[in-house]
C-alpha cells in the first residue's frame, strides 16, 4: 500500500473520529491530509522508503487563532493514537524527520517550504521561490477541509507562476541548457575534463527537465524525483524521460552529443509551437533573449536573461 493511501485510511479510522469526539466544536475549522517532505507525498514511495519517516500518520492544518487556541491539545491527543495500522508502523523518525507530521499553523507550514508566510504578492517574490519548494508545499492530498483555508492556499499556489515569471524562467533555462549541454559538454570531453563533462551532462538534464515542467505549467520536484516525475507530463514528458535515460546510460561521447541535440530539438519545436520564439537557429542560447522579450513587465524583462 502506498503511504498516501495508508495515511488517508488511518485518518478516517482514527483522526476524524477523534476530531468529532473531542474537538467537535472545531470540527468545521480543521484541515487534515498529508503533504510536504517525503516520497509518499509525491506518490513515489516503495518498500525502500519504509525504513524511515514512513507509516500511518497525517498532518493537521489550523488558522493562526485556532492553532493558539487548541493546537497543543490536539497534538497531544493525536500522539495517543495507535502507532501501527494495517500491519504498517510504527513510524521510524530519522534525525531530520521531525516536524513532517502533526499539527501546523497554515502560514507557518508554507513558510517552512516557500520561505514566506503569505501567497507571493508580486513577480519578484514569485521569481525567487524554487520550483521544488513549491512542488513540495503543494504535493500530497487534503483528506478533510470544511473551512477551505488550507485548500485555498494550495489552489492559489497550484495556479502556477504568473506568466511573466514562467517566461523568465524558460528564458533562463534556454541559456543554461545551451551552456551545459550544447556547449560545455563537448568542449569538456575534447579537453579530457571528464568531471566537468559529467557535471555539464547532469546540469543539462536537470535544466531540461525543469524546462519541460515549466512548459507544462507544473512545479518540478527536487532532483531525486525529477526524472521519474517528468514522465507523467502530457507535453514532451515521455520523450524527454526516455531520451535522458538514453543519454545517461550511454558510454559513447559522440552518441551523447547527438542525444543532447535531439533533446534540444524537441524542446525548441515545442517553444516554437507555443509562439515563444520565431528564430530559426538550433542553439538554445539564441532563443533565451527572444523569449525574455515577450515578458510584459518592464522590470522583469530588464533583468539579466540568465536569472531565473
Amino acid at each position: 500500500m502506498k503511504g498516501l493511501e495508508l495515511s488517508e485510511k488511518y485518518f478516517n479510522a482514527y483522526g476524524l473520529p477523534l476530531i468529532k469526539d473531542k474537538f467537535s466544536n472545531y470540527a468545521d475549522r480543521i484541515a487534515a491530509g498529508l503533504a510536504g517532505d517525503g516520497s509518499e507525498c509525491f506518490g513515489f514511495d516503495d518498500e525502500i522508503s519504509r525504513d524511515h519517516d514512513w507509516g500511518p500518520s497525517f498532518c493537521i492544518w489550523l488558522v493562526h487563532e485556532d492553532f493558539d487556541k487548541f493546537g497543543y491539545q490536539l497534538q497531544e491527543e493525536i500522539s495517543k493514537l495507535p502507532k501501527t495500522f494495517y500491519g504498517y508502523g510504527p513510524r521510524k523518525i530519522s534525525n531530520w524527520g521531525e516536524g513532517r507530521i502533526g499539527v501546523f499553523e497554515i502560514s507557518q507550514f508554507f513558510l517552512n517550504y516557500i520561505g514566506m508566510d503569505h501567497i507571493p504578492a508580486d513577480l519578484e517574490e514569485w521569481l525567487f521561490i524554487p520550483e521544488s519548494a513549491l512542488a513540495t508545499s503543494c504535493n500530497g492530498k487534503v483528506f478533510y477541509d470544511p473551512l477551505g483555508e488550507f485548500t485555498n492556499w494550495r489552489k492559489r499556489l497550484l495556479e502556477f507562476y504568473p506568466e511573466d515569471v514562467r517566461l523568465k524562467k524558460i528564458a533562463s533555462r534556454c541559456m543554461t541548457v545551451a551552456q551545459s549541454g550544447q556547449y560545455n559538454f563537448a568542449r569538456s570531453v575534447k579537453r579530457g575534463e571528464y568531471f566537468a563533462a559529467q557535471y555539464a551532462e547532469t546540469k543539462f538534464c536537470a535544466d531540461v527537465i525543469s524546462m519541460v515542467f515549466l512548459i507544462n505549467k507544473k512545479y518540478a520536484p527536487y532532483h531525486k524525483w525529477m526524472h521519474r516525475a517528468v514522465r507523467e507530463l502530457p507535453v514532451l514528458g515521455e520523450n524527454i524521460f526516455l531520451k535522458i535515460g538514453d543519454l545517461i546510460t550511454s558510454h559513447e561521447y559522440q552518441k551523447k552529443i547527438a542525444i543532447i541535440e535531439d533533446i534540444c530539438s524537441l524542446v525548441l519545436k515545442q517553444l516554437r509551437n507555443e509562439g515563444l520564439t520565431d528564430f530559426s537557429g538550433d542553439f538554445l542560447l539564441d532563443h533565451g533573449p527572444i523569449i525574455q522579450s515577450r515578458i510584459k513587465d518592464p522590470s522583469l524583462r530588464g533583468k539579466n536573461v540568465w536569472v531565473g
